[in-house]
């Protein structure tokens, strides 16, 4: 098979040709940045007309004289960013980028439909909040709103339920407050 039909495959079984089409069409990718950096490397993707998303969740902080309302990153240490792999460099050699998020030494694409979810989401003005990454619990799928067909773990926290949906590729999460009719339980 393989070079015997007029077509070469690599060890992956795929072709030669189908890997570099596929190195032309853009995708979601999750960046690792440098600690703190994740505003200061998406104003600099933003400079360099690189299409990024920053989710970011409010968070009032009570400092000596004052309380602060903080727009902080809802995955610290993340930005995620929608680019050809032909392009990986140019993201690579922005300041404050660490790499991008691998396996086997291959980028990880991130499921655009999970951020465009999470973005319609934060943008309708729905609060969500960091969580420690969970990957035991009753899990169950919202069925309506902004984050219908998401998975998720629901937890319990001072008699409301809380959804915590998880992403496996930054092993970050994020709880959001849900309504018990919106779930199935999985």
């Amino acid at each position: 098979m393989g070079e015997q039909d007029g077509l070469a495959l690599n060890r992956s079984g795929l072709s030669d040709d189908s890997i570099f089409a596929a190195s032309l069409e853009p995708r979601w990718y999750a960046v690792y940045t440098s600690a703190n950096h994740e505003r200061h490397v998406a104003e600099r993707f933003a400079a360099r007309s690189i299409e990024h998303f920053l989710p970011k969740y409010e968070s009032i902080r009570k400092w000596k004289d004052r309380k602060v309302c903080l727009q902080l990153p809802l995955f610290p240490g993340y930005v995620f960013v929608h680019i050809a792999m032909q392009s990986r460099l140019s993201v690579q050699q922005v300041p404050g980028v660490a790499h991008l998020v691998s396996f086997n030494g291959a980028p990880a694409e991130i499921a655009e439909q999970d951020l465009a979810r999470v973005r319609e989401f934060l943008s309708a003005g729905f609060r969500a909040e960091p969580h420690p990454f969970l990957q035991a619990g009753r899990r169950v799928r919202v069925m309506s709103g902004p984050l219908a067909g998401m998975d998720g773990i629901i937890v319990r926290r001072k008699n409301r339920s809380r959804l915590v949906i998880s992403f496996d590729t930054i092993q970050r999460a994020m709880a959001v407050e849900v309504d018990g009719v919106d779930l199935a339980v999985l």
